[in-house]
């Protein structure tokens, strides 16, 4: 049968010696705690109480009866009971098969003898001879072959049970691998160990004088290793992971957990680079019923390829208020800090949250509800790490900014709102800006935007007239060009939002569908207000697209509101699984037209005299679980051409299985050449198995052993036949371990891309060695699925058995 071989699981014997050699190296190890990743992958999995399994009381233990089955049965009243033939003994969760059971109620034991079978609580025993004290569990199983409800498995020739909970099994072996998957029960790694003391309770595993088998190859005895019996967390020393990248050199990395509750826990790293130096780094996380949070620190006293300390400090809060104060309805509030020594961390350090962007916020605020108010007040600052090979324009700090909005809708059939922010701006001069041919000054902005509207909706129609208000007063730390300290602007504009809905019930390729029509008009009127001399600090151009062709403002921040006359039109059809509600298709055009200039601009700005916008086609396609697209087009009926296209298709016909494709184009509007950007962007999981042998998955993939699949994302501009962001990998699915190696390129707005080499080992329900690559196929293959352990567990009905 395809996939039972020995000879098709095997990796190559060079993984198997790799993967050996750092299990030893390792010494003990403590698995399953949520930290053996970077602290943006790291999934918060705390509980806020312990969970306590339902116990029977000690003062009850003995008043539990006892069944006894069989096909003879004989003994004396309250002294024995000897059973033969199919004899059976049940007391609560332990029950006792057996071809022979002798039960001696004063010392409440029991002896089976031939084809014994116990099921305590989920976990089984099997051999030829038993003697058990029932209710404590206390007594000792002869050439034993055990398996946990958690899934692992092995044999002993004895194993003695301590209590219900603890046993020591002598001269053990334990694997998570499945025997239905190796004939002739050769599994592809084997621990054994002199002694193997295991707590269900604890769910931890211990073993000492302990050897791992890998494939044929056996590491030397370690003196002790612990290894987890389920997912639950737990402390002690993690396995080790390392890679090699571009930048650092070789690295290893040493983590240890502590789990110190339910609710919270912390993991500290020691980081080898061959390059740097030695990192470390601690992590700490909580969760209480009202806050939860993380903290991460980074030092590394001396960076030898940069010659100076280096640290990082990354910070997140957030808790809500409970009593709330002041009669409100809802208080919140939020801390976030991240901060690091110099403006290389961001792409030195590839295992920090740094590595993401190269704006880092640290922010504290605190958010408020009452009735139909709201608001907030926060203070907001950036570090910006410069780089001169690419540098960044950084964003003003807010310090401080106060918010209040006013929402009260169907108001005598109105809607209105009111929102109210003050905002004090800062930004480092070197930074700052010009306008009108000074250095912008920092200063404080009030806001002011008052709506009323009036809809008229109903099921096929609806109308909907609004008249807006935008005021804002700036007081500067220096004169602008005019030589005034203090600037006002008062902007009204009007809007009407008309359209129409119709439906019919259809069919399209024999399903039936309901189809709408929806055409949709929307005029905008707002005066010219000369805007030139305001600051710009946190205001841009709205880019053209579906989502912001209908809005009053072709801006958004609140330093410019463009004078608007226009008119734009649209339609949209969709169509819907009556039953469902679902939207399989969406198909939807839209144009603007514009009877005056806009002539409202940022610095540097020109004013927009195209009477006739670009003309939009979107379209969205799911019509069926396997295959979903969508498709943009921004066509320019002057020159004739589409300035912007964009088409992307995704096949994801099983779990574990997606192709997804992209094409990107977007024209060089500064030049009339045709040289705008183009790029195409194909990312893939797939199991080659389904290549080579037939192996079709259909709509539910066979989890069969020694799978390899193929992974990876491609980023290719073809305008500069250069590869972006890249990464390629493969995963070995060989029923209790999971092989895993990828080589990764990044693109972080440096010169030269940087390259990363991940390699891991899975051994399911023992260790993982090495640096794992699923977050890198998580945020760069949509709709990845990560490889889990084929290892099927007892359910926890199979103590009734």
């Amino acid at each position: 049968m395809k996939g039972k071989t020995r000879s098709f699981c095997a990796p190559p014997l060079p993984l198997a010696m790799l993967a050996l050699a750092l299990l030893h190296a390792h010494g003990a190890a403590a698995q399953n705690a949520p930290a053996d990743t970077a602290w943006i992958d790291a999934p918060l999995t705390l509980q806020r109480t312990p969970q306590i399994p339902e116990t029977i009381p000690q003062a009850e233990h003995g008043e539990r009866p006892s069944f006894i089955e069989g096909d003879r049965l004989s003994g004396r009243p309250n002294l024995e009971t000897v059973v033969e033939g199919n004899a059976s003994l049940r007391r609560g969760d332990t029950a006792i098969r057996a071809d022979r059971l002798e039960y001696y109620q004063p010392d409440d034991t029991a002896k089976a003898t031939g084809n014994v079978h116990v099921n305590q609580a989920g976990n089984t025993y099997d051999g030829p001879e038993l003697q058990l004290k029932v209710e404590t569990f206390e007594g000792f199983f002869n050439n034993v072959r055990y398996a946990f409800l958690a899934g692992g498995h092995g044999d002993a020739p004895r194993i003695d049970f301590v209590d219900s909970n603890v046993s020591v099994a002598r001269n053990a072996t334990y694997t998570t691998c499945r025997r239905e998957d190796y004939p002739g029960w050769m599994p592809a790694w084997l621990l054994t160990a002199a002694t193997l003391t295991t707590d269900t309770e604890e769910n931890v595993g211990v073993a000492t004088d302990a050897r791992l088998s890998f494939m044929g190859i056996t590491t030397p005895a370690l003196p002790s290793m612990s290894f987890p019996l389920s997912s639950d967390r737990k402390s002690g020393l993690l396995a080790p992971t390392f890679g090699y990248g571009s930048t650092n050199g070789l690295e290893w990395r040493q983590p240890y957990y502590w789990n110190i509750a339910p609710n919270r826990d912390a993991t500290f790293y020691a980081n080898l680079m061959s390059s740097r130096g030695i990192d470390t780094s601690s992590e700490f996380r909580y969760l209480e019923d009202t806050y939860h949070g993380q903290v991460r620190v980074d030092y590394m006293p001396s960076d030898t390829l940069r010659d100076r300390e280096r640290w990082g400090f990354w910070s997140q809060h957030n808790q809500t208020f409970d009593p709330k104060p002041f009669g409100l309805d809802s208080l919140s509030g939020s801390l976030t800090i991240n901060r690091v020594s110099d403006n290389d961390y961001w792409r030195d350090f590839s295992q920090t949250p740094s590595l993401t962007t190269r704006l880092l916020t640290n922010q504290a605020a605190l958010d408020w509800s009452k009735g139909d108010w709201s608001g907030e007040a926060r203070a907001l600052a950036y570090q910006t790490l410069q780089y001169a090979a690419s540098p960044v324009t950084p964003p003003y700090d807010r310090m401080p900014q106060l918010t209040a909005n006013y929402n009260k809708y169907d108001w005598n059939g109105f809607d209105v709102s009111v929102g109210l922010d003050y905002t004090r701006f800062h930004i480092d001069s070197a930074y700052a800006p010009t306008l009108n041919g000074i250095a912008q000054p920092n200063g404080e902005r009030m806001v002011g935007n008052f709506q009323i509207s009036r809809p008229w909706v109903t099921p096929s129609a609806y109308v909907i007239p609004k008249l807006l208000l935008h005021t804002a007063a700036y007081q500067l730390d220096s004169p602008l060009a005019s030589g005034a300290t203090s600037i006002t602007s008062t902007v009204p504009t009007f809007s009407l939002d008309s359209g129409l809905v119709f439906e019919r019930d259809t069919s399209f390729f024999g399903r039936a569908v309901r189809q709408t029509l929806e055409p949709r008009m929307y005029y905008v009127h707002t005066p010219y207000r000369d805007q030139s001399q305001l600051p710009v600090y946190d205001t841009a151009a709205n880019d053209f697209s579906f989502a912001t062709i209908y809005t009053e403002n072709a801006f958004s921040g609140n330093d410019r509101v463009s004078d608007t006359n226009t008119l734009t039109t649209g339609v949209t059809s969709r169509l819907i699984d009556p039953d469902t509600g679902v939207e399989a298709a969406r198909l939807g055009f839209a144009q603007r037209f514009r009877f005056s200039d806009q002539n409202v601009t940022l610095p540097s700005g020109t004013a927009v005299t195209d009477r006739v916008s670009d003309f939009l086609i979107g379209g969205q396609v799911n019509w069926s679980a396997t295959w979903s697209s969508d498709a943009l087009v921004q066509y320019n009926i002057d020159t004739h051409t589409s300035t912007r296209n964009a088409l992307s298709l995704r096949y994801a016909p099983a779990p574990q299985h997606v192709l997804n494709f992209a094409y990107r184009y977007s024209a060089d509007t500064t030049t009339t050449s045709d040289d705008g950007t183009r790029s195409i962007d194909l990312s893939w999981q797939w199991p080659l198995s389904d290549l080579w042998d037939g192996n079709s998955q259909g709509p539910t993939p066979k989890k069969t052993p020694g799978r390899w699949s193929a992974v990876g994302r491609i980023n290719y501009s073809m305008r500069d036949h250069d590869l972006g962001v890249g990464v390629v990998g493969f995963e070995y699915n060989a029923c209790c371990w999971i092989g895993r190696i990828a080589l990764e390129r990044q693109v972080s707005g440096v010169t030269t891309p940087t390259t990363r080499l991940m390699f891991q080992i899975e051994f399911n329900g023992l260790a993982s060695v090495g640096s794992s690559p699923t977050s890198s196929f998580a945020q760069n293959i949509q709709g990845y699925q990560s490889v889990h352990s084929t290892t099927s567990t007892s359910s926890r009905f199979t103590n009734y058995d």
